[in-house]
């Protein structure tokens, strides 16, 4: 069977890259961001398009057209941005620009139902089946068209379960008009196998606070602050705040730890423990204030480098992201690689879409956690 995906709000390609490594044909990625384009075109075979989502879906016969004719098995991937669902996004009445992006889901029903696919593959915070409405809409609206839904257990994904270093919770819909379609049962269930920082990243050559590899200039740190280095060198693997206060350096607390209300905020300025998946790589991974993005390697006193956020979403090492860093730089690739859907989920989306329709798929590749 020839099958063939379009990917909204494609991003830099991580479903997409996903969906190809299994084996499906991804004919066009689209997105409304210009960055994305060169990591799009670099690793996924089909082509990036550059445009409003909001704006296709009053007239979606551009994505209709851009199956071939002889597609056997249509599927749209349609990942909106999670922001305005997160807990980590603002509240809908600050006025975010984020929440501008509230109705996505919307416009994804309006582009399925014209262009008819096969199947819909979508992916999301959890939140987003608890938001005015919206999800519950979507979900309806795909049923009024005769799909087949995963069940609520099915769409609700632990990351290192499926072999992805990082403590990400997603909610994942595979809807299909041949019948029901489901994830794979995830191959981990002892958490003692779950993969972990350390096998992901920590093979990669030391770097400092604000140096740049020289084997792999994806591989670099922020600077930090003179107050921040000295957070840092006195903060422990898994560690929090709580160890200045009781080594009396209470002049390293932020300002919010001062307070009762802030007390709870752990993860701010810590390190990572090695041994476990990473806390969820978000947009900010590359800030050591933003989270427990602190390296867990006491000699490198730094956050993650952007490498190693884009490993621990299991992008491949060699991935390309960029042609020239001024083009791009530390904000624009952050956002890029943690907006990212995780390709190793992608790559089993694919393989259950492949084996829905009756595909001989290998399996796949594990990581060393799943020996």
């Amino acid at each position: 069977m020839k099958v063939a995906a379009v990917d909204l709000f494609c991003g830099a390609g991580g479903l997409s890259y996903g969906l190809q490594k299994a084996g499906i044909s991804v004919v066009a990625g689209i997105d409304h961001d210009p960055d994305c384009k060169y990591p799009y075109e670099q690793n996924i075979d089909g082509d990036f398009v550059r445009a409003d989502i909001q704006a296709l879906a009053q007239d979606p016969e551009p994505i209709a057209q851009m199956y071939p004719w002889d597609t056997d098995l249509k599927v749209l991937a349609a990942c909106a941005p999670c922001q305005p669902y997160s807990t980590m996004g603002h509240s809908k009445e600050s006025g975010h620009e984020d929440h501008q992006k509230w109705g996505l889901l919307n416009e994804v029903s309006r582009i399925a139902e014209y262009v008819d696919p096969d199947v819909v593959v979508t992916e999301n915070v959890l939140q987003v089946k608890q938001e005015d409405g919206v999800y519950d809409a979507f979900i309806e609206s795909l049923e009024s068209q005769d799909y087949h839904i995963n069940s609520d257990e099915n769409k609700n994904v632990y990351c290192p379960e499926y072999g992805i270093p990082q403590n990400r919770k997603r909610w994942v819909v595979m809807a299909s008009k041949r019948g029901p379609l489901s994830l794979p049962e995830p191959p981990i269930h002892d958490e003692d196998n779950y993969p972990t920082v350390r096998d992901t990243i920590d093979h990669l050559p030391p770097v400092q606070a604000g140096e740049v590899s020289d084997e792999n200039d994806v591989h670099r740190a922020r600077s930090l602050s003179e107050k921040n280095l000295e957070r840092i060198d006195n903060m422990e693997p898994g560690g929090d705040w709580t160890l200045w206060e009781e080594e009396g350096l209470n002049h390293l607390l932020a300002d919010c730890h001062r307070k009762a209300s802030g007390r709870t905020y752990k993860a701010p300025y810590s390190r990572m423990r090695p041994d476990d998946p990473s806390p969820t790589i978000t947009t900010q991974f590359y800030n050591y204030g933003s989270g427990r993005f602190g390296h867990y390697d006491t000699d490198q006193n730094r956050a993650l480098s952007l490498l190693e956020g884009a490993l621990l979403q299991t992008f491949p090492e060699d991935y390309e992201f960029y042609e020239e860093w001024e083009d791009v730089g530390v904000s624009n690739l952050g956002r890029m690689i943690g907006n990212a859907v995780p390709p190793k989920l992608g790559e089993y989306m694919g393989k259950a879409i492949l084996s829905h329709v009756g595909e001989a798929v290998p399996s796949v590749e594990p990581t060393v956690a799943d020996d």
